[in-house]
């Protein structure tokens, strides 16, 4: 079954239970506290390195560090110090993300406002919102491949990495209609994602799927499945900084070096 496929017969599916996931959505928007940005979007990851490496990080909400009070203890931070750690060189990053950005407002909001004339490795999160706006997956496909020949304009040679996406499925305020609605979603979107950064050079998409059980088993993690959520929707510092590390160790050497 191709992609579009699936997509069309999940929406056909879901038709039926669009009623109750409009008013599910609006009691879950009510009920959830809305959190402000993380501060302090840009920093330097270990200065006492040589060979000063830069970073950029681009997206919705959890690059915007929603749930952290810092992007030092949110992703962006935590990968940076990863980064510099097994680099060993220093790295120099910063922050572009807005809360509720889809692909096409990073595209058309962000991308102008980068001042950094060049950079070493672009990461951008990005998912969560085209799936809760039902965004289609070819709509989806053009936007993706707009918004990478719209950053190769700025930045021709630098790769570009696109993190896992968001695990909509495990999110615990989330209904059972609304994780299989925009869950199975979001997972057409990434695979999406993952065929159209094929056509690209020097770009590449983390596919895996995240879960906690793989995360909790990989690191030994101590902690509760609600340990890893903010306000039942975005990450706790946890999650951030778990997924920053396993992001940015997959990163090196399969991208970066």
């Amino acid at each position: 079954m191709t992609t579009y496929t699936r997509f069309i017969f999940g929406a056909l599916a879901a038709v039926p239970l669009l009623p109750l996931l409009y008013f599910q959505g609006k009691r879950i928007r009510r009920e959830v506290p809305t959190l402000p940005e993380a501060a302090d979007p840009q920093g330097i990851a270990q200065p006492q390195f040589c060979q000063p490496f830069s970073l950029l990080c681009l997206g919705e909400s959890t690059i915007a560090g929603v749930g952290v009070s810092t992007h030092q203890e949110g992703f962006s931070g935590t990968l940076a110090e990863t980064l510099a750690q097994g680099l060993k060189r220093s790295v120099n990053w910063r922050v572009y993300a807005r809360s509720g950005y889809t692909a096409e407002r990073v595209k058309t909001k962000i991308v102008s406002k980068i001042s950094e004339k060049q950079a070493d490795l672009i990461v951008i999160g990005l998912g969560g919102n085209d799936a809760f706006t039902l965004n289609r997956p070819w709509r989806w496909r053009v936007q993706i491949r707009s918004l990478i020949q719209e950053l190769r304009l700025r930045f021709p040679d630098t790769p570009i990495v696109f993190a896992n996406m968001p695990p909509i499925k495990l999110f615990p305020a989330f209904t059972p209609v609304i994780k299989f609605v925009i869950g199975n979603l979001v997972e057409i979107l990434g695979k999406t994602l993952a065929e159209e950064v094929k056509n690209h050079s020097n770009v590449y998409y983390r596919s895996e799927i995240i879960t906690l059980e793989g995360w909790i088993k990989r690191y030994s993690i101590q902690a509760d499945p609600a340990d890893f959520f903010s306000d039942g929707v975005h990450p706790s510092g946890l999650t951030y900084q778990t997924w920053a590390r396993d992001l940015g160790t997959g990163v090196m050497g399969e991208v970066v070096n």
